[in-house]
C-alpha cells in the first residue's frame, strides 16, 4: 500500500470516528493532561446545556466541588490503562444537578504515553437510580455512623454543639447550616458552618420563625423555599442565594432543645439528605443529653470538691484497700502532711468502725475527733477528723484550774477555820498576844482570801469581756511610783529599783486597770525569783507608745511559753514554777486589762536571766 493510500484510508478512519462521536448518543468529553477540556460532542451539548466553544479549553463546571477530589482520583487510576465505571452527580448549566454513570479511559499516543482522558456520560437510568441511591445512602449511613460516634465522644457542650455544626455540611453539601437553641420564645445561634462567625449569638423571636411553624406542625423536620431574601429571619438571611431551608428539631429530656438547619443557595436537597438532616438532628440530641449529662456531673463534683476543700474539718476518702484516694486541705493543715505523700497510703491513726466516732492524740501533740462513714454501694470510706486540741486543752486547763483553785482556797479557809475554832474553844487560856496574834493571822488569810475571790470573779469578766475600764488621760508615773512603794516592804529579799522619768508622758487609760496590771507583774516577779534580787520597773516614752517594765532576775519563762503564759488557767511547766500556786489566770487578767485600754503587754527573757514583762500604753491626747 503506497503511503498515499495509506494516507487516505487515515483520513476516512478519521472522519467515521468524528462522525460516530458527533451521531453519539452518550455525552463524550474528553480532558488533556492539564484537566482542560479538549472534546465536547453534542450529546454533551444537550445533556450539561453548554456549547462546545464555552468549555474547550478550559477546566469543566459540570463537576460540583465537593466531588472534585472524586473525578481527579479517577482520572489517575485509569492512568495506567483499564476503565472504571462509577455513578456519581454532574452540574448543568442551569446548576442543577443530575445523575449519571461515567466510563473513563486513558488517553494514549503512538509511544504509549498518557495524553489525557475520555468520559462517556450515560444518563442514569431508574435501576441504575435506585442503585446510586442505595450506594450513596449506605455511604452516608456509614459516614452518619463515624460522625455520631465522634459527636458522642465529645463531653464539652460547645464542642459537641460544634461538632454537629461541621457534620450537618459533610453530610447534607449544605452550603451552610448551624444549630438554635430555644429559650422561651427565643432562639439563639449556638454553632454554625459556613456562615460569619458574627452571627453566633445571634437571636430571633421563635413563634414567627420557622422553627416555631415547625414545631406548630407537630412534625420533627421541614423543608421551606423561596427567592432570594425572602426569608425574613436574621439566623438564614446571611447566606446569599438563599432559597431552600431544611430544619429538624432536636429533643432533650423529651422537650424541643434546638434546631438543626441547612441552608443551600445552588440546589435543591433529596429526600436522601433530609432524611440525614432528621436522623442527626435524632443523634445530636442525645449527644446533648450525654454532653449536659456529663456537665452536670462536672459541676456536681466541682461542687463537691469546693465544699470538701473548703471545710474546716480534714476529710479524707479511702479506697476499698484502706488506702487515702483524696485528701483536703484542712487534712493536710490538721496533720502537717501533705496531698502527695498522703494520697496512696493508709491514714496517719487509727480509724473507729463505721459510724463510730474516736478521740485519738497524734505524734505533733495535737488531738482529733475522728468520725468513720462507709460510702453505699462500695468500699470506700469517708473519714471526717476535727482538731479538737484547743478544746482538751482547755479541758485539762479547767481541770487543773479546779483542782488549783481548790487548793488556794482549802489553804486559808483551813487556817482561819483552825484559828477560830481555837479561839472559840481556849479564850480563856489564851493570852492577849495569842489571841490578837490568831486575829491576826485570821484577817491576814482572810485578805489572801478575798483577793482570790477578787481575782476569779475579774477575770470571769475579762474572759466576758466585761471589765470595768474607763479610759482617759491619767499620770501613769504616779501609778508606778505608789506600786513600787506598795510592794518594798512585802518582801526583805527583794530590791524594788525604779527608772520612771519625771517628765513622762500621761497616759491614755484607766489609773485603776492599769495598777492592778502593775500589781500583778510585780507579784509575779516576787513570785517567780523565790531567792530574791532586784525588780526593777522602768517607763519610757518610745514614739507612738509609752512603755512600761517590770524586769526580775528569776526562775525565767520556758522557750515557746512566751504566748502561752497569757492564755487563761495556763500554768508554766519549767523547773518548780507550780510549786508558787496561783490559779493560771493573773496574765490573762493582764493581757484583757491592757487590750480594754487600747495597750499591748508581752513577755521575754532577759539575757542574764530572768523575766522583762513590759506594757504599753498609748499617751494621752494633748
Amino acid at each position: 500500500m503506497t503511503a498515499e493510500e495509506a494516507g487516505t484510508i487515515s483520513g476516512r478512519t478519521d472522519a467515521i470516528a468524528r462522525a460516530v462521536i458527533e451521531c453519539a448518543a452518550d455525552a463524550i468529553v474528553a480532558f488533556g493532561t492539564d484537566r482542560t477540556v479538549m472534546l465536547w460532542n453534542p450529546a454533551a451539548e444537550r445533556m450539561f446545556g453548554w456549547a462546545a466553544a464555552e468549555v474547550v479549553g478550559l477546566e469543566p463546571q459540570i463537576i460540583p466541588e465537593e466531588l472534585k477530589a472524586e473525578h481527579n482520583a479517577v482520572l489517575e487510576r485509569v492512568r495506567g490503562g483499564g476503565q472504571i465505571s462509577f455513578a456519581t452527580r454532574r452540574i448543568r448549566k442551569d446548576r442543577t444537578v443530575t445523575d449519571v454513570r461515567i466510563d473513563t479511559s486513558a488517553l494514549t499516543d503512538g509511544a504509549g504515553e498518557v495524553t489525557g482522558w475520555v468520559n462517556v456520560f450515560h444518563q442514569t437510568g431508574e435501576d441504575d437510580l435506585a442503585r446510586h441511591y442505595m450506594a450513596e445512602r449506605a455511604r452516608v449511613v456509614r459516614r452518619l455512623g463515624d460522625v455520631v460516634a465522634d459527636m458522642s465522644a465529645q463531653r464539652d457542650l460547645e464542642s459537641v454543639l460544634d461538632r454537629i455544626a461541621a457534620s450537618l455540611r459533610e453530610l447534607t453539601s449544605a452550603d451552610a447550616g448551624g444549630f438554635v437553641i430555644i429559650e422561651e420564645d427565643t432562639l439563639r445561634l449556638v454553632s454554625m458552618a459556613g456562615l460569619p462567625a458574627r452571627l453566633r449569638g445571634r437571636t430571633a423571636t421563635l413563634s414567627t420563625s420557622l422553627v416555631g411553624e415547625l414545631m406548630a406542625s407537630g412534625k420533627t423536620v421541614m423543608m421551606a423555599t423561596g427567592d432570594s431574601g425572602g426569608f425574613d429571619d436574621l439566623i438564614w438571611s446571611a447566606l446569599p442565594g438563599l432559597h431552600t431551608i431544611a430544619l429538624s428539631l432536636s429533643y432533650v429530656a423529651g422537650r424541643p432543645y434546638g434546631a438543626l438547619y441547612a441552608l443551600y443557595s445552588r440546589r435543591k436537597l433529596s429526600h436522601v439528605e433530609l432524611e440525614l438532616l432528621e436522623l442527626l438532628a435524632g443523634h445530636a440530641g442525645m449527644a446533648l443529653t450525654n454532653a449536659m449529662a456529663f456537665e452536670e456531673v462536672v459541676r456536681q463534683q466541682a461542687h463537691e470538691r469546693a465544699v470538701i476543700d473548703g471545710s474546716a474539718d480534714g476529710i479524707a476518702v479511702l479506697d476499698e484497700a484502706g488506702l487515702v484516694r483524696q485528701w483536703n486541705p484542712a487534712a493536710h493543715r490538721i496533720t502537717g502532711i501533705p496531698a502527695p505523700d498522703a494520697i496512696g497510703k493508709p491514714p496517719p491513726f487509727p480509724l473507729p468502725e463505721p459510724d463510730a466516732m474516736l478521740t485519738r492524740k497524734l505524734p505533733n501533740g495535737r488531738w482529733l475527733d475522728v468520725l468513720c462513714t462507709a460510702l453505699a454501694g462500695g468500699g470506700e470510706l469517708v473519714i471526717d477528723f476535727r482538731d479538737v486540741t484547743a478544746a482538751k486543752e482547755l479541758e485539762e486547763a479547767k481541770d487543773l484550774f479546779l483542782a488549783t483553785t481548790s487548793h488556794e482556797l482549802r489553804t486559808p479557809i483551813t487556817v482561819v477555820q483552825g484559828f477560830a475554832s481555837t479561839l472559840a474553844s481556849r479564850w480563856d487560856q489564851l493570852g492577849d498576844a495569842e489571841r490578837r496574834a490568831a486575829v491576826q493571822t485570821i484577817a491576814e488569810r482572810a485578805g489572801s482570801l478575798g483577793r482570790l475571790v477578787e481575782q476569779l470573779l475579774l477575770g470571769s469578766r475579762a474572759g466576758a469581756d466585761q471589765l470595768p475600764v474607763s479610759n482617759g488621760p491619767f499620770d501613769l508615773g504616779a501609778v508606778l511610783r505608789g506600786a513600787a512603794t506598795a510592794f518594798r516592804p512585802l518582801s526583805d529579799k527583794h530590791t524594788v529599783v525604779t527608772d520612771v522619768p519625771g517628765d513622762l508622758p500621761a497616759a491614755s487609760g484607766d489609773t485603776t486597770a492599769t495598777d492592778i496590771i502593775v500589781g500583778q507583774l510585780l507579784e509575779n516577779a516576787f513570785k517567780y525569783s523565790p531567792d530574791g534580787g532586784t525588780v526593777l520597773v522602768r517607763a519610757q516614752a518610745t514614739g507612738a507608745w509609752i512603755e512600761v517594765a517590770v524586769e526580775d532576775e528569776g526562775i525565767g519563762i520556758a522557750v515557746g511559753d512566751h504566748e502561752r503564759i497569757f492564755d487563761r488557767f495556763y500554768q508554766g511547766e519549767t523547773g518548780d514554777r507550780r510549786r508558787f500556786g496561783g490559779v493560771g489566770i493573773g496574765l490573762f487578767i493582764v493581757r484583757r486589762l491592757a487590750e480594754a485600754q487600747h495597750g499591748e503587754v508581752m513577755a521575754s527573757s532577759r539575757p542574764g536571766g530572768g523575766t522583762a514583762m513590759r506594757l504599753r500604753l498609748r499617751p494621752a491626747e494633748d
